[in-house]
């Protein structure tokens, strides 16, 4: 009667969610304030005054149709235009409006460009810890996920792992730094050695660069992969910088040097149609090209971070420290970190288990959350550790 891969989709939550919604119910057991919630990744961070002035703004003095009609598929062309020449701007690249196809944040963007690429038989190859809706995306194109396995001393790439899974069937590498779940940022040394050994490969394969976090580093570089490999796409959301992750705007990036550019944006442009993208959100394209070069104070995430990993070791867990994003992936304090998450609920400590991001005896903890609530979590944390040592 009705597809059962779609229906098991539709009806088993993702854990994040399945925990988050444990926590909404707890919270009217307990009071909110005695929840802590670190299983989503929803920014706490507001949405930047000059966002709101521009969307103000456009809604009072643009015509209407311009604001709430339809665009192009590809996205409006001025707005293109302006991304574009901020992209330069910052990367020393020499985009046009061309090169560009607005989406409806990341998501759409990667499954966009998933669809775009997969062919019968293909293979995607990502790094684990990933985001897990990776496996889902793929797999609904038809293709194969293939995971790297995890290098926990810092979280940059098991290069020999790597190798292992390259083969001709290998159409795509799924990247994405700053990483959710583990904060890491991809140093340029890797993604040197990264686009070398694809450089060297007998075929042709794409590297899909996953960027919603990308402003989201402390003091680090987050290198311009276009530099780096002709043959990538870029994915990018304004979710995480501007703090927008519910108006879903964000872009693809198709360079020139791309292979067969014209075949590729064709694909790209045909995968959005079948996805039943028409256009991106007029109202929003129109705001983030008027916000296009702004910089945000990404000091609270940093802040939190600090604080949340300072506690953590002090109570005795072991973590890498997070570069960027807004998470922090600790090693669980037994085999078993699905086990772990359900001996945290014990202090009301929402934790989600590293399992699901395809590194076992880990768990994710995202600190977009009010720094107060931090503090009081400290304590909790120190009690569980305790537990666990006696």
């Amino acid at each position: 009667m009705v597809s059962a891969k779609m229906y098991e989709l539709g009806t088993k939550k993702s854990t994040i969610r399945t925990i988050f919604e444990f926590g909404r119910k707890r919270a009217a057991e307990v009071g909110e304030e005695n929840i802590f919630d670190f299983s989503l990744g929803n920014p706490n961070v507001p949405t930047p005054d000059f966002v709101r002035d521009a969307a103000i703004d456009i809604l009072q003095t643009y015509e209407p149709a311009q604001v709430h009609g339809y665009t192009v598929a590809p996205g409006n062309p001025q707005v293109r235009e302006t991304l574009a020449a901020s992209i330069n701007a910052r990367f020393g690249t020499n985009f046009t409006g061309k090169n560009l196809f607005v989406t409806s944040g990341a998501a759409a963007a990667i499954t966009i460009c998933f669809k775009a690429l997969a062919e019968a038989g293909d293979e995607f190859i990502t790094f684990a810890p990933y985001f897990p809706e990776y496996k889902i995306f793929v797999e609904s194109v038809g293709a194969t996920l293939k995971v790297v396995k995890p290098r926990p001393a810092d979280w940059q790439i098991d290069f020999d792992d790597f190798q292992k899974l390259l083969s001709p069937k290998t159409k795509a590498v799924i990247i994405n730094s700053p990483n959710n779940p583990s904060g890491a940022v991809y140093s340029r040394e890797t993604i040197a050695k990264l686009t070398d050994i694809l450089k060297a490969q007998d075929h042709e394969i794409f590297l899909i660069c996953d960027e919603p976090y990308r402003e989201l580093a402390y003091g680090v570089e987050v290198p311009w992969v276009t530099n780096f490999y002709a043959n990538t796409l870029v994915c990018y959301s304004y979710s995480k910088s501007f703090s927008l992750p519910g108006e879903r705007i964000g872009y693809i990036v198709v360079p020139d040097e791309v292979a067969n550019f014209n075949a590729v944006y064709g694909a790209i442009a045909g995968a959005a149609r079948v996805v039943t993208h028409v256009n991106a959100p007029s109202l929003w394209q129109l705001v983030v090209a008027k916000c296009a070069g702004k910089t945000v104070d990404i000091t609270p995430y940093e802040r939190n971070g600090k604080l949340l990993y300072d506690g953590l070791i002090a109570a005795g867990f072991e973590c890498v420290k997070p570069q960027g994003a807004f998470y922090l992936f600790p090693k669980a304090l037994e085999a078993d970190d699905y086990a772990f998450c359900e001996r945290a609920k014990k202090y009301d400590l929402l934790l989600v288990p590293g399992a699901d991001f395809g590194a076992a005896g880990y768990f994710r903890a995202a600190y977009c959350i009010k720094t107060e609530t931090i503090e009081r979590s400290l304590p909790l944390f120190k009690k569980l550790a305790e537990e666990y040592r006696s």
